[in-house]
């Protein structure tokens, strides 16, 4: 499905909510070492921004070079352009050797992997057995009342029909992924853990939101507009006179270490 995100970098970069520092830093209190992390389909670089300020040297791939020429670039942030699929030694030659990672990020993203595959990769490059991985997803914004009932109209009618059945899991807060890892110190499960990011949206901000979606490119392929001008209207009245409001995205965490398997 990545190929759904290629041609909507500067949509993606705009529209994306960036994550709670509150998330960061509860990622980052379960890492012994903070030396090095591999954030994995890092789009436009949102997470590998906020990881860059709490571990030394940050691996950003992704396989839309067009994405990741619209991430934030910073000193101890490497951006690399991956393949859909690798094998052990071209992710042993393009990312990192094995054992050497203290972290795995993913964020909105893991429910599009081949799981069994990338899992078997994430074992290879953590470090053991204090290696983590965490994998968050965000689901529909929270913005009023009025908003809120035309969204969620439009996106269990309008839009439904083209998402990928993927998306399911994201419905669900990760909370049905398989994810075969050990909890962290601290806590007994692998969550999902619940975090709000809150981010500050105008009109337009919100249009071009939803034209961020795979459902809407999928959509666009097929010839149907799903913001044609009378749901454009809809979403219009519901926001009223107001220039800009709070959207606040609920987040999912599901986190774990690789143990000494």
């Amino acid at each position: 499905m990545a190929e759904l995100f290629v041609n909507q970098g500067k949509e993606y970069a705009d529209a994306r909510p960036s994550y709670p520092p509150q998330l960061f830093q509860f990622i980052a209190s379960k890492t012994p070492s903070h030396n090095l992390v591999w954030d994995v389909a890092t789009g436009s670089g949102q997470a590998a921004k906020s990881l860059a300020a709490l571990y030394k040297n940050v691996i950003a791939t992704d396989v839309s070079e067009q994405q990741l020429e619209f991430a934030t670039k910073l000193p101890n942030v490497q951006y690399k352009h991956t393949p859909s699929t690798m094998s052990i030694p071209e992710l042993e030659q393009i990312v990192t050797p094995q054992g050497t990672i203290d972290l795995v990020t993913i964020a909105q993203g893991l429910h599009w992997f081949d799981l069994p595959n990338f899992y078997q990769q994430v074992k290879w490059v953590l470090k053991k057995p204090h290696g983590v991985i965490a994998a968050w997803c965000y689901f529909l914004p929270r913005i009023s009342d009025e908003v809120d009932t035309v969204f969620d109209q439009f996106y269990y009618t309008d839009s439904q029909p083209y998402w990928d059945s993927a998306r399911k899991l994201v419905e669900k807060n990760y909370r049905s992924i398989d994810f075969p890892f050990q909890a962290v110190d601290g806590v007994d499960h692998t969550g999902p853990f619940e975090f709000v990011t809150e981010t500050f949206m105008s009109f337009d901000g919100l249009l071009t939101y939803i034209k961020s979606w795979s459902a809407y490119q999928t959509a666009k392929k097929k010839g149907v507009e799903l913001l044609g001008e009378d749901v454009v209207e809809k979403f219009k009245l519901a926001w009223g006179e107001d220039g800009h409001k709070t959207a606040k995205f609920p987040v999912y965490l599901r986190i774990g270490r690789v143990g000494n398997v």
